[in-house]
């Protein structure tokens, strides 16, 4: 060996030496965040009490895949964090996997590559079970309230965390639900209240994946509830399915719907490669952010939204979405994320990619074809019915002349400025009920 080479090798070892206590944590790979196979994740456990879980699956029908999708592999995320199947509720209508249209029968998948993320998701509530008051209920732990399903509820105590994800349609003031009526922010910020009046959680989590999704909370959530929120959306735009057929990523060649919302699988991908006792939820936050923005372009991309108590978002993620084993090496947050844009569809536009889907790949039957035609054509047809709707209430309202600048001043509310959306909930609430019940339905 040369004089040179043992000088080196000399001085290395007297650093180690020197070191103490981290000789026996030298770790050639330590800036990168990635653990030897030796190593232990040193971080204190300070759990206490139970982690819950509530995932909400808003809609039905096979052009709305993504929705089921998203909370089947939600659940795979959480099951896989150790959270028990007794302390995590699953809402979902179950018309997708056994669908005639799902070209792998008894499967759903939330990426082009993924595996099956359906099986072993308990069917807590289904078909005409998901509904907002059975959701309230379950959220309250009210056993006696609940209608149908198989009576699980969040019987949670004071030292337990819940985390809430929530999947689906959504407008202002409200998220959908497959059976009316809908889920109304007022309803939903008055169940949490009670909930924390009841002192039966320590602190909570909720994602909301839904077009004007920052609508529920902007100006209501309190920062005193020990609640953190992110949304897909601000008060005021869509958010976007991905994996959807002729854009990039794509789904396989056989599905002709869209296989996640982009929002949810960013956050879902995200804690499926990193260590969630080391990933704090605001590293979480802020890459769904970028990733959900299609990192600042925002071409099929939206902004996502905090609400609620910010000071939470130093705690690690296992806290709430438990700790996976297999991530124990699994490199630091954000070091390695590939800035990749993403193709998306606007949720409001994603049944007629579908339906479009369908056109293009129905069989020769002429019938199948006009049928296809038909609901496009009924589906636009519906659209210019709810604008011309609104338009005439507005000039029986105020007058032909003043309909266009009073119903277009709405309030500005988009952008984190504090002010809700409405002041008058009830209002809204008997507004958008008396539209659902006396028109779509008449």
């Amino acid at each position: 060996m040369k004089p040179s080479s043992v000088v080196m090798l000399v001085l290395l070892l007297l650093e180690v030496i020197i070191a103490g206590g981290r000789a026996s944590r030298f770790n050639l790979f330590e800036d990168m965040g990635i653990l030897m196979p030796t190593e232990k994740d040193d971080i204190e456990d300070d759990e206490v009490g139970t982690r819950w879980a509530v995932l909400v699956a808003g809609s039905n029908g096979y052009g709305n895949y993504r929705h089921q999708a998203d909370v089947c592999h939600a659940y795979q995320i959480l099951k896989r964090g150790g959270l028990k199947e007794e302390n995590i509720v699953v809402f979902m209508y179950d018309d997708i996997a056994a669908n005639q249209l799902n070209p792998r029968p008894g499967v759903i998948i939330n990426h082009p590559q993924g595996d099956d993320v359906y099986a072993g998701v308990p069917k807590d509530y289904t078909g005409e079970n998901v509904t907002a008051e059975n959701l309230y209920a379950v959220l309250l732990g009210n056993k006696t309230a609940v209608k149908g399903g198989n009576g699980k509820v969040v019987s949670s105590k004071a030292e337990d965390r819940i985390f809430i994800y929530y999947s689906d349609h959504g407008g202002p003031g409200v998220l959908g639900m497959p059976n009316l009526p809908f889920l109304f922010a007022k309803d939903l910020l008055e169940v949490l209240k009670k909930k924390h009046a009841a002192k039966s959680y320590r602190e909570m989590v909720i994602y909301v994946e839904a077009c004007e999704s920052g609508s529920i909370f902007e100006g209501l959530m309190p920062e005193d509830l020990n609640i953190y929120v992110t949304t897909a959306s601000n008060a005021e735009e869509s958010s976007w399915g991905t994996y959807c057929p002729g854009m990039e990523p794509a789904p396989p060649p056989e599905y002709i719907t869209c296989l996640g919302d982009l929002y949810s699988v960013a956050w879902m991908e995200d804690s499926e490669c990193h260590n969630l006792k080391r990933e704090t939820i605001n590293e979480q936050y802020q890459t769904v952010k970028d990733r959900t923005s299609n990192y600042n372009t925002f071409t099929a991309g939206s902004h996502v939204m905090e609400y609620g108590n910010k000071s939470l978002k130093v705690e690690k993620l296992y806290l709430y979405q438990g700790f996976d084993p297999a991530t124990e090496n699994y490199f630091s947050p954000n070091k390695f994320h590939l800035n990749i844009q993403m193709g998306g569809v606007n949720q409001r536009d994603a049944d007629l990619l579908f339906l479009r889907e369908q056109l293009k790949r129905s069989k020769e039957d002429p019938e199948e074809k006009d049928e296809i035609i038909r609901e496009i054509r009924e589906t636009l047809e519906h659209r210019v019915h709810l604008d011309t709707s609104i338009e005439y209430l507005g000039s029986l309202l105020f007058g032909p002349q003043n309909t266009g600048s009073v119903l277009n001043s709405v309030r500005r509310t988009g952008t984190g400025t504090g002010l809700p959306l409405v002041d008058d909930w009830d209002c809204l609430k008997s507004m958008v009920l008396c539209h659902l019940f006396s028109c779509l339905f008449d």
